[in-house]
């Protein structure tokens, strides 16, 4: 059955899937407890639960001891802001080299190629397909038949015999006389 591809019945298919979307979900639940825990982690690794000193010159120590806090980490944020800035310039500066040396290089015009139907049938196909296309014997035959009128209507004959007929007013007679 593994030699065989795409004969599973419907029915297996959508139990497959359905087991495939239970364990997704249960993995999906799983990283969100993980994340929720590293995120108390971190929390209590990081920010202790504050303890407001009733004195003032506790309150004014904690206060320093705050600000110098903010510093760090407001110092610390602006080296990450400062890398991912450079970073982000740096990718922009390679993807302008990149334009630059596409636009160095210049294609070079096809040249035109008459080939037979045959010949590019065997360049598309390979040496393996022997394949000759006579597009002629394919084509249907049609017999043409001519028709009497179309004969008469072209051995019209000398036009100035034609025109010496009916000049003059027994040529009129004759053009009225002939049509009834």
């Amino acid at each position: 059955m593994a030699d065989k591809k795409g004969n599973v019945s419907s029915s297996r298919k959508h139990t497959l899937k359905s087991c495939m979307l239970a364990v997704a979900k249960d993995l999906l639940e799983a990283e969100a407890l993980e994340k929720v825990k590293e995120r108390e982690r971190y929390m209590d690794e990081n920010c202790p639960l504050l303890e407001i000193p009733h004195s003032k010159d506790d309150l004014v120590d904690l206060c320093t001891k705050m600000y110098d806090k903010i510093n760090v980490i407001d110092e610390e944020r602006y080296n990450l802001e400062y890398k991912a800035v450079m970073v982000c310039n740096e990718v922009i500066d390679l993807n302008i080299k990149i334009i630059d040396m596409r636009g160095k290089f210049k294609k070079p015009a096809l040249k035109k190629v008459r080939m037979s139907a045959d010949a590019m049938l065997q360049a598309l196909l390979g040496s393996k397909h022997k394949v000759t296309m006579d597009l002629r014997s394919n084509l249907k035959q049609v017999k043409k038949d001519e028709k009497k009128e179309d004969k008469d209507l072209r051995d019209v004959g000398d036009w100035r015999k034609n025109i010496d007929d009916k000049a003059g007013m027994d040529g009129r007679k004759k053009m009225f006389q002939g049509d009834s």
